[in-house]
């Protein structure tokens, strides 16, 4: 679903579409986040077969409890709340597979206590900074449509290629205002669909 580009960013965030049930809003999701879960899955040295359970146990409880995730605290982020539920999972896999095997969860336990939560692990972890830059990537791609092909390109050369506004203006026969805007619009828009993922 396309929404036209508005100056003003009337746009809900894609939480709140997912939560009011909105036509496409839990696909987006699933196509934002799904590869961040299978990357911190591949982390704990989950085998492939056991990834397809574990997704469908994240994402089925992520579609009963969507409704009760609040930022109450400060800190308290979506991806951080989709960690939470994913390493919860991936206990509870363990733990069972323990019980199944006769064993104990003492080593799986130790895997998952060594991976740390996304947002502490981005700043230090080249793999969780590479899985954050593929999710803006994502991001990116669903709402590329939604904007004019000059402030996209005023955009992607400044945020992304890190251009200077003024030379970019003088190429796209823009204002450097102009460009700022741009940026700013196309910005303002991927934190509505990433919510707290943009930092």
């Amino acid at each position: 679903m396309n929404r036209p580009e508005t100056p003003t960013g009337t746009s809900s965030s894609l939480l709140v579409r997912v939560k009011a049930d909105e036509s496409g809003a839990w696909d987006r999701l699933v196509t934002l986040y799904a590869p961040l879960v299978y990357h911190w899955c591949r982390r704990w040295n989950l085998q492939e077969e056991d990834l397809a359970d574990l997704f469908q146990e994240v994402f089925k409880t992520l579609v009963v409890h969507i409704a009760d995730f609040r930022k109450e605290r400060q800190g308290d982020t979506f991806r951080g709340w989709l960690w939470t539920i994913t390493r919860s999972k991936a206990l509870d896999h363990f733990r069972k597979r323990g019980r199944d095997e006769g064993a104990g969860g003492t080593e799986a336990w130790q895997r998952l206590s060594q991976v740390p939560a996304p947002d502490a692990a981005a700043q230090t972890d080249p793999a969780e900074a590479e899985a954050m830059r593929r999710l803006f990537l994502r991001g990116l791609d669903l709402i590329r449509d939604e904007f004019e092909e000059r402030t996209w390109k005023a955009f992607w050369k400044t945020a992304v290629e890190g251009r200077a506004p003024r030379d970019v203006a003088v190429e796209l026969s823009m204002t450097s205002g102009a460009v700022r805007v741009a940026k700013s619009r196309v910005l303002q828009r991927l934190r509505e669909e990433l919510g707290d993922s943009v930092t």
